[in-house]
C-alpha cells in the first residue's frame, strides 16, 4: 500500500483539531487594510470552522482520512 501524500497548500490554510474538526483563518488580512475598519479586522484575526459537508474533502486532502 503506498503512502498517502499531504497536499501542501491544504496543510499551509488549514489546521485539524484534537476532536477532528477542520479550522481556517478567513482570508483578506494580507494587504489594503487601511481601508477595512478595526471591527472587520478584528473579526478576521479569530480562526473559524469549516462546515461539516466541506471538512470531509479538507481531511482527506491533509491525509487523515
Amino acid at each position: 500500500m503506498p503512502k498517502v501524500k499531504t497536499r501542501k497548500s491544504a496543510s499551509k490554510r488549514f489546521r485539524v483539531t484534537p476532536t477532528g474538526k477542520v479550522q481556517f483563518l478567513p482570508a483578506g488580512l494580507r494587504h489594503n487594510l487601511e481601508h477595512m475598519s478595526g471591527n472587520a479586522r478584528r473579526k478576521k484575526r479569530a480562526t473559524r470552522g469549516m462546515a461539516d459537508e466541506h471538512a470531509a474533502s479538507i481531511l482527506r486532502q491533509l491525509g487523515k482520512r
